[in-house]
């Protein structure tokens, strides 16, 4: 992820992805506890239930605070299984997440009755019921297939993939040639159906003042290319910046010496050779790139373990870009905003047809986490019944369909670019008119029975006292 790390070394990244960890560790615990609590006052099968409520209802909350981190959602363990989560475009993760949770209360659930009654008829209709759910989802995915409403199948899509080490990204003497790089690459792929070519996050390596795209001399090759090629559109991250005249947020830092306010933005960029359309990026990793309000106290600490006190300023409202041709409408999903299936979901309620995923996964190196990242991708493809076409500075640049399958990629740590046609699908699912529905009922049904543990508790403590 970009996610601002250039601005600290990579000893105080690896400090900031501890203190995440370690808080994410810490938040985690918290369905545990209360999971505890509810079975001292409430007995049963519904007790046991009780995690499940509870787990669901925290990663609920774990999506939609300050301080999220949706990365180890339980559901998103199957983004390498894509044929048995077609159901996905119902449910979103939270739906294998409670797949997970209710498989593993039954076993458990069944080795307690083993324990006590050993193999009676009762215990093998547990294991004939744990099975059915086990498997019965999968058979699902095979029915939920639906027909998918063509808009259009007759452009393509180039996806760039520069490869550039982002440790020496900016301020190396190289930026100029880096941006040629990514047009190289782009016109050895481009065609006449080409209708978008997407480079990565913070592709262009400069800080651009987002109001004068047009007179900023170092962006002159990007339009020079765009005239050449007026049928084509761009999409590109930049770290962008605006000036003004008083502090308009928390988020606007002054500038040195005075005379006015700044705002930084890691940006999407949808350019054609007469217009842009901008969005910032509003899903802000914690910590790298923004420190919840809450948290300000600790601005000097998260500085100093590679965060950032002041933080980027984030868009509040959805926008879609939208093609000069009218052949897409894109979601502009930057790194880390492609792991929250329930705010993608409203780009596509507002019409896009495409996802379009820029991101720099290089800060993790050769490891599991930039994987980890492509694959789920391939959820929010099945949630939305959409192509993605993923564009990563190191790797993976892919394109997956709305099945979740992955057509083209571009391996870790190579340059380079893809082509494909893309199908434009304006199929609404249930989970995107409705997103993530499935967690909101169950945190209700979470609520509802903490507040019957605590009635219990203060019924037992009267009738103690009475007694």
């Amino acid at each position: 992820m970009e996610c601002a790390h250039h601005l600290v070394g990579s000893q105080g990244q690896f400090g900031g992805r501890r203190k995440r960890f370690f808080a994410n560790s810490l938040v985690m615990c918290l369905p545990w506890l209360l999971y505890y609590f509810t079975t001292k006052y409430v007995k049963g099968f519904i007790s046991s239930l009780s995690i499940v409520a509870y787990w669901l209802a925290f990663e609920y909350l774990h999506h939609n605070w300050d301080l999220s981190w949706p990365w180890l959602t339980l559901g998103n363990a199957f983004a390498t299984h894509p044929g048995w989560i077609q159901w996905y475009e119902y449910t979103g993760t939270s739906g294998g997440s409670l797949w997970i949770l209710l498989s593993n209360v039954m076993i458990f659930y069944v080795l307690k009755l083993y324990r006590k009654e050993g193999r009676t008829l009762r215990y093998f209709r547990n294991i004939a019921a744990w099975l059915v759910l086990l498997f019965i989802p999968i058979l699902l995915s095979f029915f939920v297939k639906n027909n998918l409403t063509l808009l259009h199948n007759k452009y393509n899509v180039v996806v760039v993939q520069p490869n550039v080490d982002p440790y020496i990204k900016y301020g190396t003497g190289s930026e100029q040639e880096q941006l040629q790089k990514l047009i190289h690459l782009s016109r050895k792929e481009i065609d006449a159906n080409t209708a978008l070519v997407v480079w990565p996050e913070t592709a262009i390596p400069k800080q651009t003042n987002e109001e004068q795209l047009r007179d900023d001399f170092f962006l002159s090759p990007i339009w020079a290319f765009l005239i050449e090629n007026p049928n084509i559109n761009l999409l590109t991250g930049l770290e962008g910046y605006r000036e003004f005249s008083a502090k308009v947020s928390r988020f606007a830092k002054p500038f040195r010496g005075g005379g006015g306010y700044y705002e930084m933005y890691n940006t999407a960029l949808m350019l054609d050779s007469t217009q842009a359309q901008i969005y910032h990026k509003s899903r802000l990793v914690p910590g790298a790139e923004v420190l919840p309000g809450f948290l300000a106290f600790m601005a000097p600490a998260f500085e100093k373990f590679g965060g950032t006190g002041g933080g980027y300023a984030k868009d509040t409202n959805i926008h879609v870009f939208n093609t000069s041709n009218n052949s897409y409408n894109v979601t502009p999903a930057i790194c880390y905003e492609s792991i929250y299936g329930d705010y993608l979901a409203a780009f596509n309620r507002k019409g896009a047809n495409l996802v379009c995923i820029i991101t720099n996964d290089g800060w993790w190196g050769d490891t599991q986490g930039y994987k980890q990242h492509m694959n789920y991708a391939r959820l929010r493809a099945i949630e939305s019944r959409k192509w993605v076409a993923r564009s990563a500075n190191t790797g993976i640049s892919c394109f997956i369909d709305p099945f979740g399958n992955i057509i083209q990629q571009l391996g870790w740590n190579v340059d380079g670019a893809l082509k494909q046609t893309v199908p434009a699908y304006v199929t609404d699912t249930f989970y995107t008119r409705h997103g993530d529905l499935l967690s909101k009922i169950v945190s209700g049904l979470a609520t509802a029975l903490l507040l019957l543990t605590i009635i219990r508790k203060i019924k037992n403590r009267t009738l103690s006292k009475a007694s």
